[in-house]
């Protein structure tokens, strides 16, 4: 070793004081730089698998806000129609109402009318009874029978004659379901005079037919009387009718 130059105890003093120096920097140095570089990189590991499962969970949350958002706009919608169909019923709902309404007080409205109509015109033919009388009086100048003037005016009016109905004379009716009949007149009849055109219409058709009265003055007088498709016209309007035909 002395031959080429190298003394071996320093080369052994050097190389001992190498190990021992690699031995400090393993201990001192190397082992805890790889220490905190194996602790970085499992860090930064860490931070990307966090950072993969933050954007997964980010990711299932938006699909599922995407989700929640699109059932309630559906669900919005089917609230919306459903408010829209309750809406439109509950308006015709109303407005059917309102409809129901306002024809149960016309209806009410016009029987109210009819009945004082009637009224006015129960008045009406007294007072007419009585000023044909007086007029009668005065063309002749003379008194009259009263009782028999009244019971000319009643008949006039009523159609009823010597206790008969002079329109059901010589009526027949053909068999089958009984209709329902119509009486007219001019003025509202008594309850005696209604009743005996009922006992007539009764005793004509044999069955026991529904009647209902009502009161026209445009036909002047007498009665007219609808059962089913028959109509018995014995009005003053009617006679008059067939007397201008036949003038022409």
């Amino acid at each position: 070793m002395e031959a080429i130059g190298i003394n071996l105890g320093y080369l052994i003093v050097h190389t001992l004081n190498f190990l021992i120096m690699v031995l400090i920097l393993t201990a001192l140095a190397y082992k805890p730089i790889l220490n905190a570089l194996e602790n970085r990189r499992q860090k930064i590991a860490q931070g990307l698998e966090d950072a993969r499962i933050a954007g997964e969970a980010r990711a299932n949350a938006e699909k599922e806000a995407e989700k929640i958002v699109n059932e309630a706009q559906n669900r919005a919608g089917e609230i919306v129609k459903e408010a829209t169909e309750r809406a439109e019923i509950a308006a015709h709902e109303v407005e059917e109402s309102a409809r129901v309404e306002a024809a149960k007080a016309h209806d009410v409205a016009m029987a109210e009318v009819q009945i004082e109509r009637d009224r006015i015109l129960s008045d009406l033919r007294g007072q007419v009874g009585a000023l044909a009388i007086a007029v009668s009086q005065r063309l002749i100048g003379e008194s009259l029978d009263e009782r028999k003037q009244r019971s000319l005016i009643d008949e006039f009016f009523s159609g009823i004659k010597e206790g008969r109905v002079s329109v059901m004379e010589g009526a027949t009716f053909n068999g089958g379901t009984a209709a329902a009949a119509e009486v007219v007149s001019a003025l509202p009849l008594t309850p005696e005079e209604q009743e005996r055109v009922k006992t007539e219409v009764l005793a004509q058709s044999g069955k026991q037919t529904p009647i209902t009265f009502r009161v026209d003055p445009t036909i002047l007088g007498g009665l007219i009387i609808r059962v089913g498709d028959k109509v018995m016209d014995a009005s003053v309007a009617g006679q008059l009718d067939n007397l201008r035909e036949q003038m022409y």
